[in-house]
């Protein structure tokens, strides 16, 4: 079974855009969620995918992702994600052999930045950058989408109290 092992930790400083090795824009969309199962839908660059992924088990999880055309894509985001989208650049960073994930995030998410890693075995050993900070692996608090439910809760809240 396709799998994914990852780590995801927040980022402490900017240290890591000195060795930054590129970029891609990245638009996500949530089809569904549901007891820590998701359906999602991408556009990266000029590529598109459609992603699910099974729960969480320490590190890991399944994960089947397809290719699929940017038109279905875009059409899947128009009309199957609701208010669920999300939008950041991924910058890529290699240190120590690995090449890191630098997420920054645009929209309501602005600001947010989370690193991750992915491992070819849960009990690898990685060489922590020194602008790598908190460990959120498996913290709900950081998925994406919770990140963005409460982001729009605050702004709803704000906009009521206005």
């Amino acid at each position: 079974m396709p799998q994914e092992i990852e780590r995801k930790l927040l980022v402490a400083n900017d240290g890591w855009k000195s060795s930054s090795a590129g970029c891609a824009r990245i638009r996500d969309g949530l089809i569904a969620n549901f007891n820590g199962r998701k359906a999602r839908v991408r556009i990266s660059g000029n590529r598109a995918t459609i992603t699910l992924k099974g729960q969480r088990e320490g590190l890991c999880r399944a994960e089947f992702e397809y290719p699929i055309p940017i038109s279905d894509a875009e059409e899947i985001l128009l009309t199957m994600c609701d208010d669920h989208l999300l939008e950041k650049v991924r910058y890529y960073v290699p240190h120590a052999g690995l090449t890191w994930e630098v997420d920054l995030h645009e929209g309501v998410l602005k600001g947010v930045m989370i690193a991750e890693i992915e491992l070819d075995r849960e009990d690898q050993v990685v060489e922590l950058p020194g602008w790598i900070g908190k460990e959120v692996t498996g913290d709900s608090t950081y998925g994406k989408f919770n990140m963005e439910k409460a982001a729009r809760d605050r702004a709803k809240l704000v906009a009521a109290n206005s």
